[in-house]
This record gives structure tokens, C-alpha cells and sequence, in this order.
């Protein structure tokens, strides 16, 4: 994720804001409070480097997303964005994957970026029908905005968010500045998704700290981290993050995904262990990914003794 990528971060302040309190009545609403689920996990599966570390030795790229979906339990799908999903496809990686492990699709940029959201009712369609053949693997989707997306499309984007199809949960991430610093414009968009329940994305990078917004409008945390190679201040960031989402759980929050970034992509392993760690401290019960070891050998002879 390149997006609001900075070469300095020295004297970047990473805090995040104060949660806004339109978001914690949308959490006081949400009924059952206490422990969310949550989902951590990277924009990839097809890291060589976790071959002999997290994946067997001798994995194939055919069965990465297998042993992936054995060490995190969600994936960022950016594939979809990038090329149109087929049936044939999404029925082959939901055959990949356990119970449990969750999708979470990115809208095709054929109706994001090409079209923008204008006349694209039928691929909508089209894409949902494709995606939602992952049945339980399904998570949430998220349509990404182009950065010169602005405000003067608010209406064709509420008019998606208002036709979406509801048994599909979406996301919306936001990039043109103009959406965060005027305020008519932030506070319309945020209550039409509230009223249409669709959620946000919150987008933490350096050069763009207003996409760090904290604005919920689904009782649903869905985070883009954006580290920098396990720079020192990755981990504190990521401290923030858990102890933010620990509080928001006791608000009612009821699900949470996580997904990290950074330019070395293998590092999201170090990143997501971490992550999960600081989670794990606070109560939750997350399985971190771990180092794989072959199994061992029993020698023939000791077994007759």
C-alpha cells in the first residue's frame, strides 16, 4: 500500500484520535458487549520467504493460500480488485481454506475507478454473485476510492452504499482529503453508510493522518496498518491499536479486522505476531502464526523396544 507512504517519519505523531462520539453511540447500540472477533492478517499469501519458516519446505505457489489460511485466519483479497472474480476461481480458494477464515474481497477497480460507481448496478451484481460463492469464508468487502475521488461524487455514493446488496457487508474507504476536512461534507457521508449499515474503512499511514478518522458506522472495525519494515515505531502503533479496540469491545463492538502493510511484504509476519501478542495480552485468544518444523522421523528399530 503505497497510499500516504512518506520517506521521513521521524516527526511524524502517529497518536490516533479521540474516538468520535457519533462512534460510540453506534457501538452502545450494537447490544452484546465483550469479546469481538477479531481478524488479523496480510494483503498477500504468496510470501516465497515463508517457505521453511511458516510454510513447508517445498510449498508450491498452488498451495500457499492452503498453509496461509493454517497460520492467519483472514486475508486482504486485492487480486479481486485488479482482475474480475470467476466462479471457477473463488470456488478453488474457498476449497483451499478451513472454517472460519474470512475474505475480504476489494471491489474491482472497473467499478471503483474506471466507471466510478456510475452505471456499474450489473457488474455489482455480477461481482457479489462471484464472491458470495465463498458462502462462510466470506468477510467483509471494501470498495476503495480513488485519491481523486471528491466530494462531488457524494451522491453516487450514496446511492451504492443504498443499493449494495444488503447480504453482502461492505466497507468504504475514503482517500481525497475534502471527505475528512469539511465537516457537512464528513458528517453526510458517515450518516447515510450509518443509516444504510455499511461500515468504514480506517486507513493508518503517516503521510495521511486524517484517514485515521475512528468514525464507525457498523459496530465493525475494519483497519489498514500501514508499518514501515518494523521501524521502532511500528510497535508502539500497534499497542495503540489493541488497547483502542480492547475499549471499543467494552463499548459493543462485534468484530474487528486488522490488516497490515508495509513495503517488505514477509515482514507482515513479524508485524501480525506482534499484533496478535498485544491482543493476547488483553484477554483475547488469538492464534499467532508459528514456525513450521518437519515432522520427526521415528527410527524403525526404536519402535520394537
Amino acid at each position: 500500500m503505497d497510499f500516504g507512504r512518506i520517506p521521513d517519519i521521524e516527526h511524524t505523531d502517529f497518536s490516533l484520535p479521540p474516538t468520535p462520539p457519533e462512534t460510540l453511540e453506534v457501538l452502545s447500540k450494537a447490544g452484546k458487549k465483550g469479546k469481538p472477533e477479531i481478524f488479523v492478517g496480510c494483503p498477500v499469501w504468496g510470501e516465497k520467504e515463508w517457505v521453511g519458516k511458516i510454510y513447508p519446505k517445498g510449498t508450491k505457489p498452488k498451495e500457499f493460500l492452503h498453509y496461509y489460511s493454517t497460520q492467519f485466519n483472514c486475508i486482504e483479497l486485492n487480486s479481486t480488485h485488479y482482475n474480475f472474480p470467476n466462479e471457477i476461481l473463488v470456488e478453488k480458494w474457498k476449497a483451499d481454506v478451513h472454517e472460519g477464515f474470512k475474505f475480504c474481497p476489494k471491489i474491482t477497480q472497473d467499478i471503483s475507478h474506471f466507471k466510478r460507481l456510475v452505471g456499474t448496478d450489473g457488474m455489482v451484481e455480477d461481482f457479489c454473485k462471484a464472491i458470495q460463492l465463498l458462502e462462510g469464508n466470506l468477510g467483509t468487502v471494501f470498495l476503495q476510492l480513488p485519491p481523486n475521488y471528491t466530494p462531488k461524487g457524494l451522491s453516487d455514493v450514496i446511492r451504492f452504499a443504498e443499493t449494495f446488496p444488503k447480504n453482502v457487508p461492505l466497507a468504504i474507504e475514503f482517500r481525497h482529503p475534502h471527505w475528512f476536512s469539511d465537516a457537512w461534507v464528513r458528517n453526510e457521508i458517515f450518516a447515510a453508510l450509518q443509516h444504510f449499515k455499511v461500515g468504514t474503512v480506517i486507513t493508518d499511514v503517516a503521510g495521511r493522518r486524517d484517514a485515521a478518522h475512528q468514525r464507525l458506522t457498523t459496530p465493525e472495525a475494519f483497519i489498514r496498518f500501514g508499518a514501515n519494515d518494523l521501524h521502532p515505531t511500528d510497535y508502539p502503533r500497534m499497542q495503540d491499536w489493541a488497547n483502542l479496540l480492547h475499549d471499543w469491545a467494552q463499548q459493543g463492538l462485534q468484530r474487528a479486522y486488522f490488516f497490515l502493510h508495509t513495503p517488505i511484504k514477509h515482514y507482515n509476519l513479524e508485524l501480525a505476531t506482534y499484533m496478535i501478542d498485544e491482543l493476547n495480552k488483553l484477554g483475547y485468544d488469538l492464534k499467532a502464526p508459528y514456525p513450521y518444523s518437519e515432522p520427526k522421523k521415528i527410527n524403525p528399530q526404536s519402535s520394537l523396544f
